[in-house]
Order: structure tokens, then C-alpha cells, then sequence
């Protein structure tokens, strides 16, 4: 089985992911291995997104993506595609770790005409005390930058935590005029073909430009951190959230294993 196989990763994309903090990989998964795939996320989708307002009537985060999470736990074959070996294998040695397991999954889904997807830091939100975390984010469809491909401040990962700036009109502020600021190298892919991912280190700054296709971009996240992690500090009030969701039951200092934290890869 494809998902089983293992991914041709060399040395010098291990090394170029550690000094970047973010990587493009082509053909992490085969385009005529993703229909099935993305017939079952749209379905979960569908089926889980709760939002109906128009664009027109919502705020920046709201603009920015449909978002859809732990679609494993509701379709079989999306659960096929999250516990995939051959992602999680990626993200292991990317990371430097001696296994990956899952934080979670999450559909995000950026509509004709949606918005902007403000500069922001991932691991603000996950309660994780360890440099060594990363989110595979994969198109399932041929898409380009008008579609709202992602947009990287290459070697941001290397400052760590920035603070208590969640994703929204303030951290597009804020975080943008630290990138322009420290002059990081700006990367954004120009076209994506379906199966292509980008993963990237909880800590890189990233941002993504408007839809301005009149298709939807369709992307699939799954997010891992390196076994052996321990529960962080539940310091702000999105990690409380974020652990009560997915490190149920533990505490600041427990090992981050729950059942909803297999090990992948």
C-alpha cells in the first residue's frame, strides 16, 4: 500500500528543512492516489462544517479557511490517509526525532474569493514543550499562488516562541512588520500539482495571499510532534483549549501520549 511506502527523502532536504524551517516535497502522494482521498475529507467536511455565514459577514479568521479538524475520527478512509507511514516517516527525520505522532488533523479548506490567512506561528496554539514539531500541508488539487498557496519567512523558526499573538488582523500586523523588520527570505510556492506538501516547524512565520481563483484550494493538514514530548505550560488560553481537545486528561509535564496521539512513523 502507498501509504506504507517509504518517501525518497535525501540528506540535503533534511538539512535545507532544518536551516529554512519549511520544506516543498513533490509527489508525497501520487495525484491519481488522491481522488478517493479527497471524495472522503470534502464528505467529512461537509458533513462537520458548521459555518454559513457569507464571506462578506465574517471577520479575518473567518475569511481565511473553512476549517475542519480530527476528520480521522469520523471517515475510515481519511483515517487511512492521517495514520499514513509515509508522511509520518517525512516528518520524523525532518524533525530530527526518532518517531512522530500525531497532534491532529485539520481540513482547510481557503473558498472562492476567501480571504487572507494572516502571518501567525502554529505552535502559539499547542501545548508542546519541544522545538520539535511540524505540519505536512498537502493540496489535493493543482493549485497556484492565486489560490492561496503558503507564504514562509525562511529561518523564522530559529526565534522560537514570539508571544501571545494569535492568528488575526493584529498578528498580520505585528508579525509582518517583525519579518520585514528582520529581513527574512520570503518563500511561496508559484504552482502546487495535487499531492505536493509543504511541511513546515511549529515556529516558522507563515501567511498566505487571498483566493482569488473562483475555485475552492483544498488542503489537507496533519500535524505530528517527536515522541517523547511533554505536556508545556498551559500558558495562554488556546493551549488550554488545545490540550483539552487533543492531550485529554493530561497535565504541564506529562508525557503528550494519549490515545488520540498515536505513534506514526
Amino acid at each position: 500500500m502507498l501509504l506504507e511506502t517509504h518517501y525518497p527523502l535525501t540528506d540535503d532536504q533534511v538539512k535545507q528543512y532544518q536551516r529554512d524551517g519549511h520544506i516543498l516535497l513533490e509527489n508525497v502522494l501520487d495525484a491519481d492516489r488522491i481522488p478517493p482521498y479527497k471524495e472522503a475529507i470534502e464528505q467529512t467536511v461537509a458533513q462537520r462544517n458548521k459555518e454559513t455565514r457569507a464571506l462578506k459577514d465574517r471577520d479575518t479568521y473567518g475569511k481565511a479557511f473553512l476549517q475542519t479538524t480530527n476528520l480521522w475520527e469520523r471517515n475510515g478512509v481519511v483515517k487511512e490517509f492521517v495514520m499514513a507511514r509515509r508522511f509520518a516517516s517525512i516528518a520524523a527525520r525532518l524533525m530530527g526525532a526518532e518517531g512522530a505522532r500525531l497532534y491532529h488533523d485539520q481540513a482547510l479548506f481557503k473558498e472562492a474569493g476567501g480571504g487572507i490567512t494572516p502571518w501567525h506561528q502554529d505552535q502559539h496554539y499547542w501545548p508542546l514543550a519541544t522545538n520539535k514539531t511540524i505540519t505536512m500541508w498537502m493540496t489535493l488539487a493543482d493549485i497556484d499562488a492565486d489560490m492561496g498557496t503558503l507564504r514562509f519567512a525562511s529561518g523564522s523558526h530559529a526565534e522560537g516562541y514570539l508571544g501571545d499573538i494569535p492568528i488575526s488582523d493584529e498578528s498580520e500586523t505585528q508579525l509582518r512588520a517583525f519579518v520585514e523588520r528582520r529581513g527574512f527570505k520570503l518563500q511561496q510556492a508559484d504552482v502546487m500539482k495535487a499531492g505536493a506538501a509543504t511541511f513546515h516547524s511549529g515556529w516558522t512565520l507563515h501567511s498566505a495571499p487571498p483566493n482569488s481563483s473562483g475555485q475552492m484550494r483544498p488542503a489537507m493538514t496533519v500535524i505530528y510532534y517527536a515522541d517523547g514530548a511533554r505536556v508545556s505550560a498551559l500558558d495562554n488560553k488556546h493551549r488550554v483549549n488545545d490540550r483539552d481537545h487533543w492531550l485529554p486528561g493530561t497535565k504541564p509535564g506529562d508525557l503528550a501520549a494519549t490515545r488520540l496521539n498515536p505513534l506514526l512513523g
